[in-house]
């Protein structure tokens, strides 16, 4: 029997059969959203447009954004300096999470609405973290801002400065994978690999010093995750699409996904959650692997 999903105020729906009310955890349509920010209780809502090698989403932001939105920047804010080490976007440090956090208004008692431009794979980042550093109240933008202008729902232009949040980040509320976690979880559970085919297949590796993937890895690019015009393909499509990649639904074997650094891979890891799928994140991802010549790749 499958448990009831508790409803957040303001952000629900009037469908609650088990498949939406576990969607309603992870993602928030326009219209609902634009209705909650009419309300008594708005939630905060986060601008996280970001892709890799582009560096204009402030620009963007400045330009047109969901009104009362404040601009997240993926590279300083959420993620900690690169390093061979420890990949291209490390965890960042939980105080700085929590400075951050605070001066975009986040606060302990309102739910946090992240979105992008890019069907939520940079957006899932934020919604991973702030889920990761304790605050559950948070979901996806479906579709993100493409969605809401869609919907014909007006957008603000200029900077957006909010008063000061006060959540407090206490990580652990999502679970992680180390290099060493992936590498056991490719062989005694399903851990899947959210790059485009060709990086996993070894053809191309843009931006890694190697290429491939790690071994017993089961490639599923996130792309997939997403229907043509950019919202989250339905509960069953991903039910099927996760099953024949491994991950059953009812009880699945342990369920981990990794990506270049760490970031679509947190869009994975919201699409298993729309299924009720709880999915590890190897934070690394292939970044780090790839820089560690003791770990064989595979192609």
């Amino acid at each position: 029997m499958t448990a009831p999903v508790p409803r957040s105020p303001g952000l629900g729906t009037d469908d609650r059969g088990p498949d939406a009310a576990r969607r309603e955890r992870v993602l928030v349509t326009a219209p609902v959203l634009a209705e909650a920010l009419a309300g008594d209780r708005p939630p905060v809502v986060l601008d996280v447009r970001w892709a890799l090698g582009v560096t204009d989403g402030r620009e963007q932001h400045h330009a047109a954004h969901v009104p009362g939105a404040v601009y997240v920047d993926l590279e300083t804010e959420l993620a900690a300096p690169p390093s061979p080490a420890a990949g291209r976007h490390p965890l960042p440090d939980p105080a700085g999470l929590q400075a951050a956090a605070r001066r975009w208004g986040v606060r302990a008692d309102r739910p946090v609405v992240v979105y992008d431009a890019v069907g939520g794979t940079s957006a899932a980042r934020a919604w991973w973290l702030l889920r990761w550093a304790g605050h559950d109240d948070v979901r996806i933008l479906d579709g993100g801002l493409v969605a809401w202008q869609a919907a014909g729902l007006a957008v603000d232009a200029g900077d957006v400065r909010p008063e000061p949040g006060d959540v407090v980040v206490t990580p652990g509320g999502m679970p992680v994978l180390d290099a060493d976690g992936a590498a056991d979880l490719a062989t005694s559970g399903v851990l899947l690999d959210a790059r485009a085919a060709e990086r996993y297949r070894g053809e191309v590796e843009p931006v890694d010093p190697r290429a491939g993937h790690v071994p017993g890895a089961v490639s599923a690019p996130t792309t997939d995750n997403l229907a043509a015009d950019g919202t989250f393909l339905d509960a069953a499509a991903l039910r099927a699409r996760f099953a024949g990649l491994g991950v059953p639904h009812g009880a699945p074997p342990a369920v981990g996904v990794y990506c270049g650094s760490g970031v679509t891979a947190a869009h994975e890891v919201a699409a298993l959650a729309t299924l009720g799928v709880e999915a590890a994140l190897y934070a690394g991802s292939w970044s780090q692997w790839s820089n560690d010549p003791a770990r064989p790749a595979a192609t």
